[in-house]
């Protein structure tokens, strides 16, 4: 597949860019600062570009099976998830392309509750909540996109940490998936195979999935 990765250098992009060049997949990495992507692998061909520009986000989905959007605002800046979110979905209008959202997981439903991610103190400190409070609103962005518009929303688990590629985990769809330890995580790695999985064999359209151990 034609794969285009923006936020290519970010903690998740990164490992998303390695796991599809790992499956054969042609990539194509955005970033803002080309210079950061200095160290990507050569096979990945890396281009400029802002997810918020409508008109540079259609230029960059044109020929794609898959865009993948991996981005997280600076800590002051959370405001600006929600407006970007929304250029992309626009932007990929008409595209063909598919949109793989890496958000965040402060949407999800705390087991047992009813009450957010985003709303539990125990989960979300208060230097967190900001952004955590912009992934609701992001995945409520989503859902509001025009019909022709194919997106897929995956929430990470409370704990998303670089770690190693296992290739298992478990699937989940609106609640915080828990293991038997009361535990809510994935490592990085494992984030971009369930990312990858769905985009070779998609099971989540329009909607949102979420994964952990």
């Amino acid at each position: 597949m034609q794969i285009t990765v923006i936020g290519a250098t970010g903690m998740v992009g990164r490992r998303v860019v390695a796991e599809a060049l790992a499956r054969g997949h042609s990539l194509t990495a955005v970033v803002r600062d080309t210079t950061r992507a200095a160290d990507l692998p050569p096979a990945v061909r890396v281009r400029a570009g802002d997810a918020a520009d409508v008109v540079a986000v259609a230029c960059l989905a044109a020929d794609q099976d898959v865009v993948v959007a991996s981005i997280r605002p600076a800590v002051g800046s959370e405001a600006e998830l929600v407006p970007t979110t929304q250029a992309l979905l626009a932007g990929l209008v008409g595209s063909g392309a598919r949109l793989l959202v890496v958000g965040g997981a402060g949407s999800l439903v705390v087991p047992g509750t009813g009450g957010l991610v985003a709303d539990d103190p125990s989960l979300v400190t208060g230097g967190y909540r900001a952004i955590a409070l912009a992934g609701v609103q992001q995945l409520a962005a989503c859902r509001a996109a025009p019909d022709e518009v194919d997106w897929t929303y995956l929430s990470p688990p409370a704990e998303l940490v670089p770690g190693v590629r296992t290739r298992t985990y478990r699937r989940g769809t609106d609640e915080l998936l828990l293991d038997t330890r009361g535990r809510s995580r994935i490592s990085v790695e494992d984030l971009a195979v369930a990312l990858l999985d769905e985009a070779q064999n998609p099971a989540h359209r329009r909607t949102r999935f979420t994964v952990a151990y």
